[in-house]
């Protein structure tokens, strides 16, 4: 069946892709173009010459240019759009503002450097695709920038948060952790890699197994989305999304050029090792860059060398120094990978962008479950591996809006974990759950600016296969039993969406008010004719579920003054029952799950509590439902040229909330 999914999904892709081959030069030309013209300065009125100047739409370079003798610059024959504008210089800090390309006439620019960095921020994903300054934005957003990425992220991707209000980072162990938003995390704040999709429906409910596979060297910039944003982003987004936007290859204006960095990394509490290389070509209508990564990770020492979390330690009040020394054990594990990114522009409106990254860990284990934790004698993480891969096109000026996207990517995600419990006894069995997650995924979407309103319609689909065999060996015997996996071999998952974004602004720095809505859907499947026959029954029943719901937000952001903003939001938020909902049966940490569709055919109904004394509730067992947030905030954000503010109330109420109950 997936083979068919494929074939279809692939038909589609090429019958799309020749329709917009098709649309003639013409028409694009036919649509009112623009130019964008400035100066670049410094803060006593000096123009600058040589300075570089980057243009940007929907994360990909349009075009770049180097500023004159005098400090002018200039692009021209410019479709109309929202662009994103780099300014940067030797000796000054970098500048970035959005630029608005409404009409056919010229937008004229006085670009201004500091030396010193300036409170200055610019979100390409707070807004559904609408650049704008992160201080204007409806709902609050947190821009992480490359050398704070690199500043905190000493070991995963997920340190890169430290330090940003609102936002908390779990680390179960040293190799994976995960992200809070609004005290919500896990499999309730999304992950995406340049607009397409990263988490899947096998996440957990805290920590995130792969993100950390996402090197901090292959990111120019996080942005952390604050409150429900399945308008947006669709299923999983109640607490917020987490953004991610790797570096885009570059153009030059006139002859090749050539950058690379390299930079080394080393950290005294783990005495852990690093380096990556990254290198870029770029012509007018070509542009390379790839980046090379590997870091060893070595033992952690606590502070003054004891470990607060130590069961010994929470529960019989002994130093950690009584199990181990001051470097606790089994925190070591090595992470290398690299990633390539390719930018082809055959003309002036339209761009191919290719991109592949691979990330992998070895000898990871975790610790939290090991002496010192739950007292297991193995619980190994063993090559964790990333494949993840896109190819998008984009167009400007076709079929009457002036930007259309169309993208496919495949995302690979794959793990074993290894772990002998027995409460101490060697000779337990040893359980091996081997999860690979294969992903498919289509993205389109199109934007068109027109008279005050920025409109943007888009939709996605993701077909997801997991490969999920489980087996124990008996460590005196050798013999291999199959098991009940985490979740069921060979299970299936969709995940789907169709939007339309409104941003209305009468004029440039005035009033804004924002509308979105967005219908989703998801489905799930699970054989029992996959399953291992064990005492000649298989080892899961057959399940299925299809949900869908209607997503949405509306807000309003007012400006007081040329440095005050007042907004208010409410949004409503969508997250489909995952696969790990679902398919999680049997004997788990959390106690003896079972199949609701099972249950509910027998008359089952909802007990007071888990244990032996629990009576009926009278209410019927019934298949999960999707968890719905309502959320109400109001904020004010001020903005300076060396500092900014930010206070925001909020209500989030999530209404069938799916618990686990032991």
């Amino acid at each position: 069946m997936i083979t068919g999914c494929l074939k279809r999904i692939g038909t589609a892709t090429f019958l799309l892709g020749m329709l917009i081959l098709s649309a003639t030069p013409d028409r694009a030309r036919a649509e009112s173009r623009g130019r964008i013209r400035g100066i670049v300065m410094d803060a006593t009125g000096a123009r600058i010459s040589g300075a570089h100047i980057l243009l940007r739409q929907a994360q990909r370079t349009v075009a770049s240019a180097v500023s004159s003798e005098v400090g002018e610059f200039v692009f021209a024959d410019l479709a109309r759009g929202i662009y994103e504008l780099i300014v940067h210089a030797r000796g000054f800090a970098e500048h970035r503002l959005p630029v608005r390309l409404v009409t056919a006439d010229e937008v004229y620019l006085q670009v201004t450097l500091e030396i010193a960095p300036v409170m200055e921020e610019v979100t390409v994903t707070g807004e559904g695709g609408l650049i704008e300054e992160t201080s204007r934005a409806v709902q609050s957003v947190g821009v992480i920038v490359s050398d704070q990425i690199l500043a905190r992220a000493k070991a995963v991707l997920a340190q890169a948060v430290n330090e940003e209000a609102g936002v908390h980072l779990q680390r179960t162990s040293p190799t994976i952790a995960g992200v809070f938003i609004r005290g919500l995390g896990g499999d309730k704040v999304n992950v995406y890699v340049d607009g397409i999709r990263y988490s899947t429906s096998a996440m957990r409910s805290g920590i995130h197994t792969f993100l950390s596979l996402l090197d901090p060297t292959h990111v120019e910039a996080i942005e952390v989305l604050r409150g429900p944003r399945s308008a947006d982003y669709g299923s999983d987004a109640l607490g917020g999304s987490f953004q991610l936007l790797t570096w885009p290859p570059p153009l030059a204006p006139d002859k090749v050029e050539w950058h690379g960095s390299w930079a080394t990394t080393m950290n005294t509490a783990d005495w852990s090792m690093g380096s990556n290389l990254r290198t870029s070509i770029g012509t007018r209508t070509f542009g390379l860059v790839v980046n090379t990564v590997g870091r060893r990770v070595n033992t952690l020492r606590p502070g003054r060398g004891v470990d607060s979390h130590s069961a010994v330690t929470r529960f019989l009040g002994l130093p950690s120094r009584v199990l181990y020394g001051p470097r606790l054990p089994d925190t070591g594990f090595t992470q290398y990978g690299g990633s390539m990114s390719v930018l082809w522009a055959p003309s002036p409106g339209q761009a191919f962008r290719f991109h592949f990254q691979r990330g992998q860990q070895d000898g990871g284990k975790r610790f939290d479950q090991l002496l010192g934790g739950d007292g297991n004698l193995i619980a190994d993480l063993r090559n964790l591996m990333l494949d993840f891969f896109y190819v998008r096109y984009d167009r400007q000026a076709w079929m009457g809006f002036d930007h259309f996207s169309l993208s496919y990517s495949f995302n690979a995600q794959r793990e074993e974990r290894v772990n002998q419990g027995g409460q101490g006894n060697p000779r337990a069995a040893i359980v091996h759950e081997y999860e690979k997650m294969r992903v498919h995924g289509l993205q389109a979407r199109a934007e068109r600016l027109w008279r005050g309103h920025y409109l943007r319609l888009g939709g996605e689909a993701y077909h997801e296969r997991m490969r999920a065999p489980a087996f124990a060996v008996d460590p005196v015997t050798s013999r291999v039993t199959w098991r009940r996996p985490r979740v069921p071999d060979r299970a299936r998952y969709r995940n789907w969406g169709i939007y339309i974004l409104d941003v209305f602004e009468p004029r440039r720095g005035s009033v804004k008010l924002i509308g979105g809505l967005r219908y989703s859907g998801a489905t799930y499947r699970s054989r029992a004719e996959d399953a291992p026959l064990v005492g000649g029954r298989p080892l899961w029943p057959s399940d299925a579920l299809r949900v869908s719901n209607v997503s949405g937000r509306v807000g309003l952001l007012l400006p007081i003054g040329d440095r005050l903003n007042l907004s208010v939001h409410f949004s409503r938020g969508f997250r489909a029952p995952s696969m790990t909902d679902l398919g999680t049966l049997g004997l788990t940490g959390s106690g003896f799950e079972v199949s609701a569709r099972d249950i509910a055919a027998l008359g089952g109904f909802v007990g007071s509590t888990a244990d032996r004394t629990a009576v009926s509730t009278g209410r019927p067992v019934t298949p999960l439902k999707p968890e719905l947030s309502s959320s109400y905030e109001i904020g004010v954000r001020y903005r300076h040229a060396r500092w900014r503010g930010e206070l925001t109330f909020f209500l989030n109420d999530i209404s069938h909330l799916i618990t686990k109950q032991a």
